[in-house]
């Protein structure tokens, strides 16, 4: 559409204009002259690439005002989606008019320009702010800011907190507390706790233009639970009171919930009473379900059920979270009739069981032997349309390998093939490959990783070696070799087991020159800056093996354990 017949939009951030609070126009201007000015400009602007030059003209010096440059920046932006021209008008005016704008065109800008990512020229806008002598609202301020972080500028978005809370300081305010918790709620999900406990400690603890509040000390303290730094999360529990700072449910919840996490559950359970015995909060479901998973953990199972009875003779009633720990606690015990009596008591309860529900009882079910509970399960599972996650392929695929029911494994990989909703992981593949590999079918191990890499997942020291000593055990020792030289093309350092395996196999097949280079290869190449960096491709199954171990820490232990296993088993039949 013409820029010239958007008469209506020029109209509508005329109005807008006076909105955020711009004076009149002056007397010699009428409306419409006035919106045939700011169309002039905007069009100038977008059609003009020397506009700066035009602009320069007394006709726009003279009737230039900050409500047209308002107009034309606002249209600029929402119109025409350019916050970048936006700016260089902007600057123009500023710098070679003098014009000074007003606030509502610095917020509109500065929001505009984070928005699109624009960092730089947002700082630049900021600093053209304060120099202009203009004090962000507190909602702008926590744009600002969180923009700025959310970008990754935290050096930036903590100086205009240091900065705001000075200027504060000085005519005897404080700053909003509530910008402060974006930018450490956003420190400490980055990772970055230290940065964010060292901002809080040195500055929010120390400027008088900080107000730190219940909320900021308890951001600080979940941040430092989370990286297991519980010790550290006391010494804040211990100074906020200092502040005027008083704990609450959330507060008690943290440090709960952090010493669960380092396993000092005792101490977990005497704070719970600490609690109870003040009478100033009534613990939650949160606080009980936190102490009662810390249980579970380290196998307690006894002492959890005792405080979930005790939790419902309180009222308190448990969620799907609360049944889960306890039936995944359970299976890990072995005691599947114990895990089987919460699930039934959580479906008679009006509860849902969710896909941890259901991955924890076949996992349990298949720890203790009963793979065809745990198959029925998947079929309820199925039934009641919960959707199975990674990890519940995982547990019946290696219960199935184990039984060497490699047809089953193989349909349910069929079914992961075809999962948008599931990423598999190596560790998924590898059982299946290496039943298929020991029942001699080693073309449809192949077919597997091939279909494994159409899926995004790289073969991994497992992989590899079970294939190599796969085709070593069919006589295609030419194919072993093959596949040993591509698992060092792409990094992935061999161990004694597979080298030592590979050898031995091939001086069996009576070639002693191919057995020769492939140690004198490993000899040379174990020195060589290749190998010397590829720890992280060596690591890459044993880490994606931990990637969910806060759900199912015991499962990734497991599998864990099967990779080492499968390897020692190929090693002993290379060796016979």
């Amino acid at each position: 559409m013409p820029f010239w017949a958007q008469r209506v939009s020029i109209s509508k951030i005329f109005s807008t204009a006076f909105l955020h609070g711009h004076a009149q126009i002056e007397s010699s201007h009428s409306h419409s002259s006035t919106l045939w000015f700011v169309k002039i400009v905007c069009t100038l602007c977008v059609r003009d690439s020397q506009f700066l030059t035009i602009l320069s003209l007394d006709y726009f010096r003279k009737n230039l005002s900050p409500f047209i440059a308002f107009c034309v920046i606002q249209h600029l932006n929402s119109r025409l989606n350019n916050p970048r021209l936006a700016f260089s008008f902007f600057q123009y005016t500023r710098l070679d008019f003098n014009l000074i704008h007003s606030i509502p065109t610095f917020e509109l800008l500065l929001r505009s320009l984070c928005q699109v990512g624009l960092h730089d020229l947002a700082d630049l806008a900021y600093e053209y702010m304060k120099t202009d002598g203009f004090v962000p609202s507190s909602l702008l301020l926590d744009n600002i800011v969180t923009f700025f972080a959310n970008g990754g500028r935290f050096k930036i978005a903590k100086e205009i907190l240091i900065s705001q809370a000075e200027l504060y300081s000085k005519k005897a305010e404080v700053l909003s507390s509530f910008v402060c918790h974006s930018l450490l709620r956003l420190l400490c999900k980055r990772n970055q706790v230290d940065k964010a406990v060292s901002f809080f400690r040195n500055h929010i603890l120390r400027l008088r233009g900080f107000c730190p509040d219940t909320c900021s000390f308890n951001i600080i303290m979940r941040g430092l639970c989370r990286v297991t730094k519980v010790d550290k999360a006391f010494e804040f529990f211990d100074i906020m009171r200092s502040f005027d700072c008083l704990p609450d449910l959330i507060t008690y919840n943290t440090l709960i919930n952090g010493l669960c996490r380092v396993g000092n559950v005792d101490r977990a359970r005497n704070l719970l009473q600490e609690v109870q015995s003040q009478g100033e909060f009534l613990p939650d479901i949160v606080t009980d379900t936190s102490i009662i998973s810390g249980y579970c953990k380290l196998g307690k199972m006894e002492e959890a059920g005792d405080l979930f009875d005790e939790m419902s003779n309180r009222g308190i009633r448990p969620n799907v979270i609360t049944f889960n720990v306890l039936i995944d606690g359970f299976g890990k015990k072995g005691e599947m009739i114990s895990a089987s009596q919460i699930h039934e008591r959580m479906v008679g309860g009006g509860y849902h069981p969710d896909v941890f529900s259901f991955t924890s009882l076949i996992d349990g079910h298949c720890r203790a032997g009963g793979l065809e509970q745990g198959l029925k399960l998947w079929d309820e599972m199925n039934e009641r349309k919960v959707s199975p996650n990674l990890f519940t392929f995982s547990v019946l695929i290696n219960a199935l390998s184990k039984e060497n029911r490699l047809n089953e494994t193989r349909d349910l990989l069929r079914q992961l093939q075809w999962r948008e909703d599931v990423i598999p992981q190596t560790f998924i593949y590898n059982p299946v490959i290496d039943g298929f590999s020991k029942a001699g079918d080693i073309d449809e191990a192949n077919a597997i990783v091939a279909e494994m890499e159409v899926k995004g997942c790289s073969p991994d020291k497992l992989t590899f070696t079970i294939l190599i000593l796969g085709h070593c055990m069919k006589g295609r020792m030419s194919e072993a070799i093959t596949i040993f030289n591509n698992m060092l093309t792409v990094g992935c350092v061999p161990d004694g087991i597979t080298t030592t395996a590979l050898v031995s196999c091939l001086r069996k097949a009576g070639m002693t020159n191919e057995a020769y280079k492939i140690g004198q290869k490993i000899s040379n190449d174990m020195h060589s800056a290749k190998f010397a960096d590829s720890y992280h491709y060596w690591t890459r199954g044993r880490n994606n093996l931990w990637r969910g171990s806060l759900q199912y820490p015991a499962l990734c232990y497991s599998a864990w354990l099967r990779h080492e296993f499968i390897l020692s088993q190929w090693f002993q039949q290379a060796l016979r």
